[in-house]
């Protein structure tokens, strides 16, 4: 990605260039320990191309930017009707707890994080580079 922003009622809150955007949803029964291995996979996922084209390189080796923006829809249960279900979806105050966790590990990692507002009504802005997006799921 080469470019994110986050915007809440008109003010920009979160701005990255190259890097990662995040869209981070909490589960029930999700943890501190979650929370930990799943920073790890999103530092070390070599999703960036390295000289030769190849997708080798990680956040940290290409000295890339974090904006992490929670978003609770991805929990969301689609397999029956025409309605989704958020019963998977941890509580607010949990999964804010986890969110804020979740941002302090990848900061003390050194790692630039910008975020969105937890909560709010976001706009968000992305470009897309290539474009490349991936899912990853701890279990």
């Amino acid at each position: 990605m080469t470019s994110a922003h986050v915007d809440v009622e008109g003010e920009r809150v979160g701005e990255i260039g190259k890097g990662i955007m995040l869209l981070l949803g909490v589960e029930q029964g999700d943890d501190e320990a979650k929370a930990k291995r799943l920073c790890e996979r999103v530092l070390n996922y070599r999703i960036f191309t390295d000289e030769q084209g190849k997708m080798n390189l990680n956040l940290t080796q290409v000295e890339g930017q974090l904006l992490v923006v929670s978003q609770f829809t991805l929990v969301a249960d689609t397999d029956k009707g025409n309605r989704p279900s958020f019963s998977r979806a941890g509580d607010p105050q949990m999964s804010k707890t986890l969110y804020e966790y979740f941002i302090g590990l990848v900061r003390e990692k050194g790692v630039e994080c910008q975020t969105g507002q937890f909560g709010a009504d976001m706009q968000v802005g992305l470009v897309n580079d290539g474009p490349v997006t991936f899912q990853l799921r701890i279990a």
